[in-house]
């Protein structure tokens, strides 16, 4: 199997693959180092055919959310050499540890990345986070939107699956219906990771790159929210240094509960129960504002 990616990424972009090592997978798909004839390695993730039409959709919105990203030319991404639903190659991106001044740069380039804007909220190809599909349909208002394609499927979904009990559901529905209330002042469409969690933020000669996306158009504290959900590395520095080249608007702390509503709730439909009391807690959090 590995043979027949193999050789069709060396046929697409024109240069033989010479070896690569399994190096583990998640969510469906197998994971590789590769290095080219060329002497370049790669990032490769590889589905089987028969899983392609289930999970092979995130191999595809993931090649394209990181062009998307990278075409703002603000934070750094991965090269995406080749992008198909059953095979995605990126380029292989070597890791080094955070530092202060590494988060500040990741700061002010993140700002940069959300002021480079998006046409609408949404994004115009099928989203995926992680396994489970993200609606993307687009909107000319986040509120509703992030109701709609953020809040409610995912609330649905955990309760279909018995993670959370209609009064758990209700309480979610009472955060999408007073929704305008607790968004705060309007801002127009960011560009956004769109699941900007601290694993998915790679540091790499000084700098944080983004990868693993989700991208789409949304508010931009959202990715702010989900860094610091499970504790990017110097955050107090990370916003500061965001802050100076973008502020964000009077009472955004007191919103963050609100953009880490749709993260935990992704969390409970991936990996069950374990993750509600978290889901719940930001609900409330939400209302009380």
């Amino acid at each position: 199997m590995a043979d027949d990616w193999r050789d069709r990424l060396g046929s697409a972009i024109g240069v033989p693959v010479r070896d690569a090592r399994p190096i583990g997978g998640g969510h469906g798909a197998r994971h590789y180092r590769a290095s080219l004839a060329d002497g370049r390695e790669l990032f490769v993730k590889s589905v089987p055919a028969g899983a392609a039409e289930v999970v092979g959709g995130a191999l595809e919105a993931e090649g394209r959310g990181l062009a998307w990203l990278g075409d703002a030319g603000a934070v750094p991404v991965p090269e995406v050499f080749f992008c198909s639903k059953e095979l995605v190659a990126l380029s292989w991106v070597p890791q080094a540890g955070a530092d202060r001044g590494a988060a500040e740069r990741f700061g002010r380039d993140l700002a940069r990345l959300h002021a480079s804007g998006a046409e609408s909220f949404g994004a115009p190809w099928p989203g995926f986070i992680a396994s489970l599909p993200l609606p993307n349909a687009q909107a000319s208002s986040w509120p509703d939107w992030y109701a709609a394609s953020r809040l409610l499927p995912y609330g649905r979904i955990a309760r279909d699956a018995g993670w959370l009990s209609r009064a758990d559901v209700a309480l979610i529905e009472s955060v999408a219906e007073r929704i305008a209330d607790l968004a705060g002042p309007p801002e127009p469409p960011s560009r956004l990771h769109g699941d900007c969690w601290s694993g998915n933020v790679l540091w790499s000669g000084g700098r944080g790159w983004l990868i693993d996306p989700a991208a789409h158009g949304g508010h931009r504290e959202t990715d702010l929210a989900m860094l610091a959900l499970f504790g990017a590395p110097y955050l107090d520095r990370l916003l500061a240094a965001y802050q100076e080249v973008a502020p964000l608007a009077p009472g955004w702390q007191a919103r963050v509960p609100l953009h880490q509503l749709h993260p935990l709730l992704v969390h409970v439909c991936l990996f069950g129960a374990g993750y509600r009391d978290g889901a719940i807690a930001a609900a409330r959090a939400a209302l009380a504002g």
